[in-house]
């Protein structure tokens, strides 16, 4: 009987290698990918070492070497730079703040995997992310979960996947800690066993994001200076971008009086800058838009309590969603705790205990009366819901 073939996603790193080895082990008929995202040959000053380099690559064909599997390298630059990079400085010129690993994980990669699965004639796409999927077989959709080592866990970055392509998905590492990831590859002799991981963007080489964008997109950042201001539209000073920016920022922002400001809003059809104290940066209810539920929508009722996480990493706050009545393309996210750190561009990930029933990228926030709103939406919103906030977190 021949085997069920897997096509599995190298990157060169660690996780993805162990993810291959570990289908191997399974007995899966294995085909190494690696997709070659960014050309990195450039002026000198760019690293070799970051996520998706020259040396990943090789990484990823001595790892298929070592298993014993066929590998291939295939050259999706194009795709990566309209979907990705394009998409990056174009979030950073509307007074946003882009997500681009959720964009590259969630769409470009298993779009493009999958399509390769299918012309290889491969059932699966598997990947070393630290998440879990949970495919029933019998009509029902598949189900997206949080990675048990919830240090590791990468289900934020999954939340926009299509559900036929999560259909099509295998994460192998989803019940492992990082340990034991790298205990796996030791024991197999994967070179990769102890290669660091990278933390900075892919395509930003040099660590500064302003740099990238005066290189490569100056009409981004050539020419868009204008005003700080506070809430009631006084000008307090001067900028050169409102790319430089990011809401809660307080660097950049120079002396503007005798308390630290922060970035509260950041509007690209004036080029303005908002500043606020650090306490009025908290908000009770935003806005997501381009919405991505990974279960039917029956199931995203007025009633019904998740979780969301605003940010990678962020401690998740409890909410209750609901479509905005006015703009059909926008749900209104509503929290029993304030929470701080609510930028626009960024993913707003909902989950219902470890499931991630899906998400949306936050969007504008609202002007000063919205803040004075949203203060006393707080001071009202677990009456609102008919619980209390610890009710809520126990439900």
């Amino acid at each position: 009987m021949a085997k069920t073939r897997v096509v599995a996603a190298m990157s060169g790193g660690v996780d993805s290698c162990v993810a291959a080895a570990m289908l191997l082990e399974q007995g899966y008929d294995v085909i190494g990918i690696t997709m070659q995202l960014w050309n990195h040959a450039g002026d000198g000053t760019e690293r070799f070492d970051s996520c998706c380099s020259l040396t990943d690559v090789h990484d990823a064909r001595q790892a298929a070497h070592r298993l014993g599997i066929p590998h291939y390298v295939v050259n999706y630059e194009r795709e990566f730079k309209s979907g990705v990079v394009d998409y990056f400085a174009a979030e950073y010129a509307a007074g946003r703040t882009p997500n681009p690993c959720v964009m590259c994980n969630s769409k470009l990669k298993f779009d493009h995997l999958v399509d390769r699965a299918h012309a290889l004639g491969a059932e699966w796409v598997a990947t070393g992310h630290f998440a879990r999927v949970v495919h029933h077989g019998d009509g029902r959709p598949s189900e997206l979960y949080t990675g048990l080592d919830d240090k590791k866990d990468q289900s934020y970055f999954l939340f926009d996947m299509r559900p036929e392509n999560l259909a099509r998905a295998m994460f192998p590492l989803g019940h492992m800690t990082k340990t034991e990831v790298r205990a796996a590859a030791a024991k197999l002799g994967l070179h990769t066993a102890e290669k660091h991981e990278s933390q900075e963007i892919c395509f930003v080489t040099n660590g500064r994001y302003t740099d990238f964008l005066a290189k490569h997109y100056p009409e981004v950042t050539t020419g868009h200076g204008g005003d700080i201001v506070d809430r009631s539209g006084r000008v307090l000073g001067q900028h050169e971008g409102i790319h430089l920016f990011t809401v809660g920022q307080r660097k950049g922002l120079g002396a503007l009086g005798p308390e630290p400001k922060y970035v509260a809003v950041i509007d690209a059809d004036t080029n303005q800058v908002v500043v606020d104290d650090l306490e009025n940066l908290k908000v009770s209810s935003f806005h997501v838009a381009r919405a991505n539920w990974l279960v039917p929508l029956s199931e995203i009722s007025a009633d019904r309590v998740f979780t969301v996480m605003v940010r990678y990493r962020a401690k998740t706050v409890v909410c209750r969603v609901v479509p905005d009545p006015e703009d059909h393309n926008l749900w209104q996210v509503l929290l029993a705790e304030p929470a701080r750190w609510v930028t626009p561009g960024q993913a707003a990930v909902f989950y219902a205990n470890d499931r991630v029933v899906g998400g949306g990228f936050i969007a504008k926030l609202r002007g000063p009366a919205a803040a004075v709103a949203a203060s006393q939406t707080a001071e009202r919103l677990p009456t609102a819901l008919g619980q209390s906030s610890a009710d809520l977190h126990a439900t």
